[in-house]
């Protein structure tokens, strides 16, 4: 398979204009509304897959210019409001460098999974229906072939779908092939520039506009859904999303296993949906997501966690 940042590199054509973006971003929107959209939430597989093509930072953009289930930001619901006076006034730095603190003290030596080789996952995913507080939990499990050369089996909401191999030129955010993601820098200043432009660049943060101020915070939130990362790369993470301006934090959260923690979110874009962190270690524990179901007469609020992973040799094989 070719690798998509390669290809990116070697690309010599003109750099897209401003107006050469939008309109790559307008007529993709256009495309993506036409289309049934899945009821699955933000985060979650399947994910970005892109052409390595001189469009691929306005296909990013586009893609995310609305949720996966055809939700506009405009239509989600508001963040709750805090009832924990004493988590209030915690700051985005202190919540997101002190979730890679701990990372970096608990980060063992990962052994690199093989090319040939699926990255298996267990994710719990607590669904509550809004109106009614009905409560439903599911497990997915996910066999994700590590270099995208075999066909993938994911799963939502306890239902299993088979994802076809990559075609050629073709790849996924976050990447799967481990040597993309070692590719990926760990120093977080250059991080966030290199994933909102879809490789290298000598753009800083500072140089962010607004609109890729949230894909960055999109961006981001994909790669910390992958259960394994080079080492360093999820604590640049981490750091990389207290540099976004607009990031905030929600107090006073649980996940879906019922722990206390704050929030990560970029309410200006995505409301009501983000990252969720322990309250007193900031250790990374899920994500909270909504969705509305196919007839739009239901919203539903999500909580997930993943509780297991391991490298296996094919699908069905678990740890």
């Amino acid at each position: 398979m070719t690798d998509e940042l390669d290809r990116l590199r070697e690309w010599d054509e003109p750099a897209l204009d401003d107006d050469a973006r939008h309109r790559a971003r307008v007529r993709l929107f256009t495309v993506m509304n036409e289309q049934p959209s899945a009821a699955r939430p933000l985060w979650r597989r399947p994910v970005l897959r892109i052409l390595a093509t001189g469009v691929v930072t306005a296909a990013v953009a586009a893609t995310v210019l609305v949720t996966v289930d055809g939700t506009r930001p405009d239509q989600q619901a508001k963040p709750p409001a805090s009832s924990s006076p004493n988590l209030a006034n915690v700051s985005v730095e202190k919540v997101l460098n002190g979730a890679a603190d701990w990372d970096r003290a608990n980060e063992k030596g990962v052994v690199p999974p093989r090319n040939d080789q699926f990255i298996y996952s267990k994710r719990i995913i607590k669904e509550t229906e809004q109106k009614t507080g009905e409560v439903k939990e599911y497990t997915d499990e996910m066999w994700i072939s590590v270099d995208g050369s075999k066909r993938s089996l994911s799963s939502e909401l306890g239902n299993p779908m088979w994802e076809e191999a990559l075609g050629e030129g073709e790849g996924v955010w976050p990447p799967v092939k481990w040597d993309d993601l070692k590719e990926l820098p760990t120093d977080p200043e250059k991080l966030v520039p290199v994933i909102v432009n879809s490789g290298p660049t000598d753009k800083e943060i500072g140089d962010l506009t607004k609109t890729d101020r949230w894909q960055a915070y999109f961006l981001l939130g994909a790669l910390l859904e992958a259960p394994v990362l080079p080492e360093g790369l999820r604590a640049a993470a981490y750091e990389g999303l207290a540099l976004i301006p607009g990031v905030e934090t929600i107090p006073d959260v649980k996940d879906s296993a019922g722990r206390r923690g704050v929030g990560i979110a970029y309410p200006d874009h995505f409301p009501g949906r983000y990252l969720i962190f322990d309250e007193k270690t900031y250790e990374f524990l899920g994500f909270r997501d909504e969705r509305i179901s196919a007839d739009g007469k239901k919203k539903y609020t999500q909580l997930s966690h993943t509780v297991e992973w391991a490298a296996v040799e094919k699908v069905y094989e678990r740890p």
